[in-house]
């Protein structure tokens, strides 16, 4: 329970802009590229942060490194109370990924702690956790903004409710410190080529969701659907994520076919995107449920890796924070430039031709990925 409540607090805080990212820039008179950083900085934090995680362990404790990450979470989620100032808005996105970016990898050797036996199961819990709330932050914030007088910063502030909730229940779990070796143990496997194939595949995967999630609305608008219609589009993209984050990580541990169903998952996405690109009034739903599917199917199968690549709690925290360093880090670029290149082309075509061509890229990086394994055995 205390794992997959922290991981549905992992991502509303980001998603729940989508829906009103539009409106916010008109009301307070920002640019695309500006307002896209609610979207990157948390992102950007997420990865240049993450290296702290294990240290921060160490020092404090697995468990009780989380439960302060979770109520940073909070605080800056009601931060957003006042979000129509952009200085705060602005604020609390850094405040959100740098939390995110300590618990992220500790959450990962809490599972390699807690559930070693089990780990692609509890893994398809934790990633279905995180879906949920992305999810959630994606479909229920114009609806919570509606309840509160279509006032946008109380439906962005209320989803500090779960977050506080979870700081609740973390307060209750005994807090564990490292053995000696894992705390004496090596920094970020920075000499290891898999643990960059790793990242990079990450990387990709990560840029593509928070880009889509910043600009999906917005690109589907610009082709000729209703704003309602375009929500309802995104609806469907993040909602599909909540069947594949648990199906695909218990899949690819049943036929241990963790590299297939990554590659599967990059070919369906890039072909969606060639969609969404080209052709966004074709049977957009369709194409949306599909991405969908795929995305949250990649980003819970890339959670995965690191668990069978490193042998105890905190080194698995340290292949997760090197894969989140380099993948957030690379990842967060994603949804600016996409603002950049909407500001400077006049259409959303462009960029979501070069998120298309990113797909092409993480579709090699699965495959590189599945060859190095098989090579190895």
């Amino acid at each position: 329970m205390a794992l997959v409540l922290a991981a549905i607090n992992l991502r509303p805080g980001i998603t729940s802009l989508a829906p009103l990212i539009e409106r916010i820039a008109d009301e307070l008179s920002l640019s695309r590229g500006f307002i896209s950083l609610t979207t990157a900085l948390p992102v950007l934090c997420m990865g240049l942060l993450a290296p702290l995680a294990p240290r921060l362990a160490v020092r404090w404790g697995l468990e009780r490194t989380i439960m302060l990450c979770l109520a940073l979470i909070g605080l800056a989620l009601l931060a957003r109370l006042a979000a129509h100032q952009s200085a705060v808005l602005i604020g609390s996105a850094i405040a959100l990924g740098a939390a995110i970016a300590v618990a992220g990898p500790l959450l990962s050797g809490f599972i390699k702690r807690h559930f070693a036996g089990q780990m692609s199961r509890v893994v398809g819990w934790y990633s279905l956790g995180m879906a949920i709330g992305g999810a959630g932050g994606a479909v229920l914030t114009a609806p919570a903004t509606q309840l509160f007088g279509d006032a946008w910063h109380l439906g962005l502030a209320v989803w500090a409710l779960p977050a506080l909730l979870g700081v609740m229940l973390w307060l209750c779990l005994p807090n564990q410190s490292g053995s000696t070796e894992e705390r004496e143990g090596g920094g970020l496997p920075w000499r290891q080529p898999r643990a960059w194939l790793i990242s990079g595949f990450f990387a990709i995967q990560a840029g593509l969701f928070y880009a889509i999630a910043t600009w999906a609305v917005a690109r589907y608008h610009e082709a000729g659907l209703s704003m309602l219609h375009s929500n309802s589009l995104l609806s469907f993209i993040m909602l599909m994520g909540l069947p594949s984050s648990f199906l695909l990580p218990w899949l690819a541990q049943r036929y241990d076919a963790r590299y297939q169903l990554l590659l599967a998952c990059g070919v369906i996405t890039c072909s969606c995107l060639a969609m969404i690109t080209f052709l966004p009034r074709v049977v957009p739903e369709l194409w949306a449920v599909i991405m969908g599917f795929s995305l949250g199917g990649s980003f819970a199968l890339s959670l995965v890796l690191p668990l069978y690549e490193a042998g105890s709690p905190l080194a698995v925290s340290r292949w997760t924070a090197m894969m989140l360093f380099t993948g957030y880090g690379l990842g967060c670029l994603t949804p600016i430039l996409t603002g950049l290149a909407r500001d400077l082309s006049g259409s959303y075509q462009l960029p979501f031709m070069v998120l298309t061509a990113l797909a092409l890229v993480m579709i090699l990086m699965a495959w590189l990925l599945g060859r190095g394994r098989r090579q190895q055995r």
